[in-house]
């Protein structure tokens, strides 16, 4: 067959579709929970010992809006929940840092403790100056 020069010959490739394989849940029994506490929301991560994330929750993800996110109330049932979703991976043991100064910061921990996972380590990573960079001014 001749072709002219204005046609173009089109080729139809078919898609063969990807075969989905499950996730393999992986057992990880010793972890590590930060807890980010700011006046504005509370931030909870849990990740296993080399730091790879295994579940996060905060404030706003539980449903909170707006101040409501700030509260003790909400803190602590991020940190329940962020603590539910990692136990289906077989946590057992936890070690704890808090960083912030917020409402909920010791609410968070709390209600850690109340999930039946043993928490080894207790941490306040909080960074004060011994006096270096001068303070942002405040507003009146």
């Amino acid at each position: 067959m001749t072709e002219g020069k204005g046609t173009v010959k089109k080729t139809v490739s078919k898609t063969v579709p990807k075969s989905k394989s499950k996730k393999k849940i992986r057992s990880v029994t010793r972890g590590r929970v930060y807890i980010n506490s700011t006046f504005n929301n509370t931030i909870v991560t849990v990740t296993d010992e080399k730091g790879e994330v295994l579940s996060w929750s905060s404030g706003g993800v539980i449903g909170f809006s707006g101040t409501k996110k700030g509260t003790p109330l909400a803190a602590s049932k991020a940190s329940m929940d962020a603590l539910e979703k990692a136990k289906k991976y077989g946590l057992k043991e936890v070690e704890v840092y808090v960083k912030g100064i917020g409402p909920g910061k010791e609410t968070a921990v709390k209600a850690l403790a109340n999930t039946g996972v043993r928490v080894l380590l207790l941490k306040d990573a909080n960074r004060f100056p011994h006096n270096g960079c001068r303070p942002r001014k405040r507003p009146r």
